[in-house]
């Protein structure tokens, strides 16, 4: 008969004329965040608002509000959701023989890997955040916080004396590492890897000298603080009325 589909079996379903309206809705965070990074590669992140993430998203203003309050939050969660990616990738690898800069650079690589989707939205945020110091400060905070889950992913102590030391400059490594990637279309991303083998290497002496320097001074700082701790000497009235410190005495 006309308008029957020769290749259809009988009594089968018929198969809809739009898969698409049969796939379960995109969650709305993961969404305003696909869109805001879909438009950072399209347009100047300036003219991005967010009533066009909205609306690329298919969400209402009231729908974003409700997940972020602005731009630079979504580009948190955004961090956030690599974070995720990475740590439960990391999390089914075994690098416990491996040199601390080895295992680092198995878990960084593996964070260009999922940023790779998203190259050329990343590349003009990290160009605007260089023209504005106030963007490049915020955007640095969420890096130091990614950067604090990969270190430990890593197995390397993020904590401590020396651990916002650790934090900072890797996160300035991660930037020039960035630089370099963006501009790495080798499939196999020699020049990334190279760029990343230096920084670690240069950034494993700069720690290994702050880690020296801090088993140096920290007796220093451990009497200062038991210092701090006691107090003033107090002091006393004798039996003439005047006020005399417990070392006078003691010396009396």
């Amino acid at each position: 008969m006309a308008g029957e589909n020769p290749n259809e079996k009988p009594g089968a379903e018929p198969q809809s004329a739009d898969l698409a309206l049969a796939a379960p809705p995109k969650d709305p965070r993961n969404a305003i965040i696909d869109a805001l990074l879909e438009l950072a590669g399209e347009r100047i992140w300036e003219d991005v608002t967010i009533s066009d993430v909205a609306a690329r998203a298919n969400v209402s203003l009231a729908t974003f509000r409700d997940y972020y309050p602005s731009k630079g939050a979504v580009l948190a969660g955004f961090s956030r959701r690599i974070d995720h990616i990475v740590l439960e990738a990391a999390g089914g690898g075994d690098l416990t023989g491996e040199p601390p800069k080895d295992r680092l650079f198995d878990v960084l690589m593996r964070r260009l890997d999922a940023l790779a989707p998203y190259k050329l939205g990343l590349e003009a945020i990290f160009d605007w955040a260089r023209h504005d110091p106030l963007a490049a400060g915020a955007l640095n905070r969420v890096v130091v916080n990614s950067m604090r889950f990969m270190l430990e992913a890593a197995g390397i102590e993020s904590e401590g004396p020396v651990g916002a030391f650790k934090l900072q400059g890797l996160a300035l490594a991660w930037a020039r590492i960035l630089r370099v990637w963006f501009h790495d279309d080798d499939p196999g991303l020699a020049s990334t890897m190279a760029a990343l083998d230096r920084e670690l290497t240069r950034g494993s002496g700069f720690v290994a000298r702050a880690e020296d320097l801090s088993r140096l001074v920290s007796p220093l700082f451990a009497l200062a603080r038991s210092l701090v701790e006691r107090g003033p000497p107090r002091a006393t009235r004798n039996r003439d009325g005047h006020r005399e410190s417990q070392e006078e005495r003691a010396a009396s």
